[in-house]
């Protein structure tokens, strides 16, 4: 990951974005979670991230160890600077996705460093996963 901070602005139209996609298959967003506003997560981030991000909901990401599961992956730019899809599990705490929201709005992977806290939130998928996902 890069060591510059930057400041992200609203992309142009048709300028590749940084994508947050998180989980809501089998086990992320449901209930098996319990004491999570699922909802309410997905919402923040749509709401705080809608003009400098794609945020998506998706279906199982098969990690269902780590629910609930968010990959960050890098805007074209971010990916020339080097950055690669962050997978972050058990993102369960409202402060956890606040810290996803601030590290996205600075410029997300290969454009600014994530907060810290972040680390702890950090896995690697199976080599299964990732193949089915395509490269990172």
């Amino acid at each position: 990951m890069s060591r510059r901070t930057r400041k992200a602005t609203t992309s142009a139209p048709g300028v590749p974005r940084p994508t947050v996609s998180v989980c809501r298959g089998c086990c992320c967003g449901t209930p098996k979670i319990p004491d999570v506003d699922h909802a309410g997560q997905l919402a923040a981030l749509r709401r705080s991230l809608g003009e400098i991000a794609a945020v998506r909901a998706v279906e199982c990401l098969d990690a269902c160890e780590q629910a609930n599961v968010i990959v960050v992956q890098p805007s074209a730019e971010g990916r020339r600077a080097g950055g690669r899809p962050v997978w972050l599990g058990l993102v369960s705490d409202p402060d956890a996705v606040a810290d996803i929201i601030a590290w996205v709005e600075a410029g997300g992977p290969g454009l600014a460093d994530a907060p810290d806290i972040l680390d702890l939130y950090t896995f690697r998928p199976s080599r299964r996963v990732q193949q089915e996902l395509g490269p990172s």
